[in-house]
């Protein structure tokens, strides 16, 4: 059974891969940057890094790299990203897909730094010509949250908070988030304890947490499947959101004052949110569905909270 289930998953996570789009790789033909922990293991720090042998094929490439990533620095500034008794097992590229198959012993690391072990992974990794995408594996099963949800499909981007910049320090926060109940009438709070990078902001962080959806079996996520964020920011107390043409995709079985107020309760949570405007990529023309007129400021509304 778990030959099989992990060959579903395989198929499954290529499939994303595949749809992500990654980007090409640029860079001298063997030149490239290790990613190591900094001696605090509170940042990913990129050493450059000249490949050994002069070879584009990946697979020497792969393994190349994973031996350096598995290898201490030798600069004492410097780690390596996980700690000696965890162990690369295994390894399968398929097509764009690199799987890493690690020991159980991963599930040692300090669940606050392990972000950081899988950026500085997917970012060496990423360079590779052919290697677009990975997944990790602990021992038989793919690398879940602490919730039991699968990790998934992690390409460079997934580690990219903000244009130019570097996933750098984790920071913790507990969120207060409004997800819409099951029947779609009403909403219903979930507390998330999350670990971010210092370089996202806080209002960055609870609409992508309210895109990825709760934790809860109990909730759904209020906005439309397919939605993406294409920019937020706050002036003067003012939240504004703008997300793209998916929010257009209605799905009529959640109601519409139940998906504007996920997202104004949840960014009012923010002491620094007081109201909050929604804009269609930054166009503010019209109403959303029948009521709610893009160019108004939205204040918190808790009368659409159910109980669980």
């Amino acid at each position: 059974m778990k030959a099989m289930r992990e060959f579903f998953w395989l198929l499954f996570a290529l499939a994303l891969c595949l749809s992500a789009g990654c980007g090409k790789k640029t860079g001298g033909e063997h030149a490239c940057q290790v990613y190591y922990l900094n001696k605090e293991s509170t940042k990913i720090v990129p050493v450059p890094y000249e490949t050994e042998y002069e070879t584009e094929d990946t697979k020497e490439l792969v393994e190349e790299l994973l031996h350096r990533l598995s290898s201490d620095s030798l600069d004492a500034e410097h780690k390596k990203p996980f700690p000696d008794e965890v162990k690369i097992v295994d390894y399968v590229l398929e097509e764009t897909l690199l799987t890493l198959y690690f020991n159980e012993a991963y599930g040692s690391i300090d669940r606050i730094v392990e972000p950081l072990v899988r950026a500085a992974v997917v970012r060496t990794m990423t360079q590779v010509e052919g290697v677009e995408c990975l997944t990790f594996f602990v021992g038989d099963e793919p690398l879940a949250d602490k919730n039991g949800n699968p990790i998934g499909v992690m390409t460079n981007d997934s580690f990219v908070e903000n244009p130019g910049e570097q996933i750098n320090s984790i920071q913790s926060a507990s969120l207060t988030l409004y997800f819409a109940n099951q029947e779609g009438n009403g909403l219903l709070i979930e507390t998330q304890e999350v670990h971010y990078s210092s370089n996202i902001s806080i209002e960055k962080l609870v609409m992508e947490r309210l895109l990825a959806g709760p934790e809860s079996k109990e909730a759904k996520s209020a906005i439309p499947e397919g939605t993406k964020l294409v920019n937020v920011s706050v002036s003067d107390g003012v939240c504004f959101v703008s997300l793209d043409e998916g929010f257009l995709n209605q799905d009529y079985n959640v109601e519409e004052p139940v998906v504007i107020y996920s997202i104004v309760n949840s960014l009012s949570e923010i002491a620094t949110i007081n109201k909050v405007q929604i804009s269609v990529n930054g166009d503010t023309s019209g109403t959303y569905r029948d009521s709610f007129a893009l160019d108004e400021l939205y204040e918190r509304n808790l009368d659409f909270v159910v109980e669980q």
